[in-house]
């Protein structure tokens, strides 16, 4: 028994049945009454405290009975609108109300998960939650464009005499740091680029080497003391761990929704995609895209 009842199919079975029962409780009014708008107090109180918001004050009785009679007019004329299909063909519209759908779904699969259950969200995505190599380093800059056919022979120059002297000057003046500590291999990239960050894995420590190409030139590097990368334990990921795994549970409990609405339709296709011109005029009395049939 306990092994159903830890079983994930199961709770995005009754994930759907509490999703429909809130959506016909959000829509009740609606569907057995389309007739009627009921103002209730919970509507009386969104209003209030809407106007509380703008203006940092409770609405009087009079201010509160317009906001009661403005809404009822939208109420109104936006029944009258999607009982005309006014919205149908507005993506606007259509874009508000999935947003509006989707987000019932949100925060329903919201449970904390467990210790054991983070512990297997990183075992499972270990390698996205990699900690990358740490660099203390040095660099000299040369700008390409300022040595001309000199360069190769300069930088030789320069690595030689900073193997004799570490501290000796070379390379050209650059708003590039010259030294820095205990920086990830994704630090240096967005400093750098992509490719310094990927070169310097394999070079020794304790000594000057180069050059290294980045996105800005050329450069002489000196790497003092490197952290090799290595698997993350929970406790230093913790919080993109569980951020990670709410988000896929959260997705997972919307495309269950979305199945479970998706076997009440019917969608049939008067266009081969296969063959389609977007240049073509539309074949008359017919549409091209996709129409959703009643219920099955």
């Amino acid at each position: 028994m306990r092994r159903i009842l830890r079983e994930p199919l199961l709770h995005f079975l009754v994930l759907g049945a509490l999703l429909f029962a809130l959506y016909g409780w959000i829509n009740r009014d609606a569907l057995q009454a389309p007739d009627e708008v009921v103002v209730d107090r919970a509507r009386v109180q969104a209003l209030a405290a809407q106007f509380e918001r703008v203006w940092q004050r409770a609405p009087t009785t009079e201010e509160l009975r317009g906001l009661v009679d403005h809404w009822v007019r939208e109420e109104i004329i936006y029944r009258e609108g999607v009982a005309a299909g006014m919205e149908r063909e507005d993506d606007v519209v259509r874009r508000r109300v999935v947003q509006k759908m989707t987000f019932m779904t949100d925060g329903m699969a919201a449970d904390v998960p467990s210790e054991a259950e983070l512990q297997a969200w990183l075992d499972e995505h270990a390698d996205r939650y990699r900690l990358p190599s740490r660099y203390r380093l040095r660099q000299v800059y040369f700008d390409p464009a300022r040595r001309g056919d000199r360069l190769d022979r300069d930088i030789e120059a320069a690595l030689l005499a900073l193997q004799r002297d570490p501290q000796a000057k070379a390379g050209h003046p650059t708003l590039l740091p010259a030294t820095l500590d205990d920086a990830s291999t994704d630090d240096l990239a967005r400093t750098f680029g992509q490719r310094f960050a990927d070169a310097l894995a394999p070079l020794p420590e304790g000594r000057w080497v180069g050059p290294v190409v980045s996105g800005f030139g050329l450069h002489l590097v000196r790497i003092d003391s490197r952290t090799p990368g290595r698997p993350a334990h929970l406790s230093e990921v913790r919080g993109g761990v569980e951020r990670d795994l709410l988000g896929a549970r959260s997705r997972a409990a919307a495309d269950e929704f979305y199945r479970a609405l998706r076997e009440r339709y019917t969608v049939k296709m008067d266009v081969d995609l296969t063959r389609y011109n977007a240049r073509a005029p539309p074949t008359p009395g017919r549409s091209n895209g996709t129409n959703a049939a009643g219920a099955q």
